[in-house]
C-alpha cells in the first residue's frame, strides 16, 4: 500500500488545482511503478486519478510477482539526514504544528491547511523536528541559532497572525503547549498526551 497524497483540489485557483493534482498524478505513478497494489488520498475528488493510474499500470489485482530492488543498507537507516535548516522551514513547522493543533483541540482532527489535508502525524512531525534543533542547538543557513527565543518569537508572530481566523481560547492553549513541548529535556513520546489534558 502506498502513502496518502495531501493534495486536495483547490477551489477558485486552477493553475493552483492543476498543479496539485499533477504532484498526486506523480506520487500514483511513483507507488505503481514501485511494486505497490494500492493506494489511498486525502480527499474523494482524487480518487478517479488515483485509479486511473493504478488500473493503468496494474492491470492485475497485484504485483506479487514483480521484483523488487532495494539499493538501501544498514548504514542508510543510521546517518544523519543532510541538508540545510533554513528559516523559512522553522516558521513553517511552527505555523503548522499551532494551526494543527489548534483545530484538534477544537474536535478537528482532520485540518486543510495550505490545500494539504493535515493529520496528527504531521503536528508530530513539526514539533520533533523543532525539538530536535533546539535540543542539538542546530545552526540555519543563515548563521543562526534555533533557540528557544527564536521559536518564541515565531510562536508569537503566527499566533498574531492567526488571531480572528482560530478560536482564541484554542489557539492561546496550542501556543502554550508547542513552546512547552518543544522545550523539554526529553522529546514527549506523543503531542497528543500532553494535550488530552486541555480538552472539555
Amino acid at each position: 500500500m502506498g502513502g496518502m497524497a495531501a493534495q486536495i483540489p483547490v477551489k477558485n485557483d486552477p493553475e493552483a488545482n492543476k498543479a496539485a493534482l499533477e504532484r498526486v498524478r506523480e506520487d500514483k505513478l511513483r507507488e505503481v511503478w514501485a511494486g505497490h497494489d494500492g493506494t489511498w488520498v486525502a480527499h474523494p475528488g482524487l480518487i478517479p486519478l488515483a485509479e486511473f493510474i493504478f488500473d493503468t499500470y496494474m492491470p492485475g489485482p497485484n504485483q506479487l510477482d514483480r521484483p523488487l530492488s532495494c539499493t538501501s543498507g544498514e548504514s542508510d537507516l543510521l546517518c544523519v539526514p543532510a541538508g540545510p535548516i533554513t528559516g523559512p522551514g522553522l516558521s513553517l513547522n511552527v505555523d503548522v504544528g499551532l494551526q494543527y493543533l489548534a483545530a484538534w483541540l477544537g474536535g478537528n482532527g482532520c485540518v486543510p491547511i495550505y490545500n494539504l489535508m493535515e493529520d496528527m502525524a504531521t503536528a508530530e512531525i513539526c514539533r520533533a523536528q523543532v525539538w530536535q534543533w533546539l535540543r542539538h542547538g542546530a545552526r540555519m543557513d543563515d548563521g543562526r541559532v534555533v533557540t528557544s527565543a527564536v521559536v518564541g518569537g515565531l510562536v508569537r508572530q503566527h499566533v498574531a497572525k492567526l488571531s480572528g481566523r482560530v478560536p482564541h481560547a484554542q489557539l492561546s492553549t496550542a501556543a502554550q503547549l508547542f513552546e512547552e513541548i518543544v522545550n523539554t529535556d526529553s522529546c514527549p513520546d506523543f503531542l497528543s498526551m500532553p494535550a488530552y489534558e486541555h480538552i472539555d
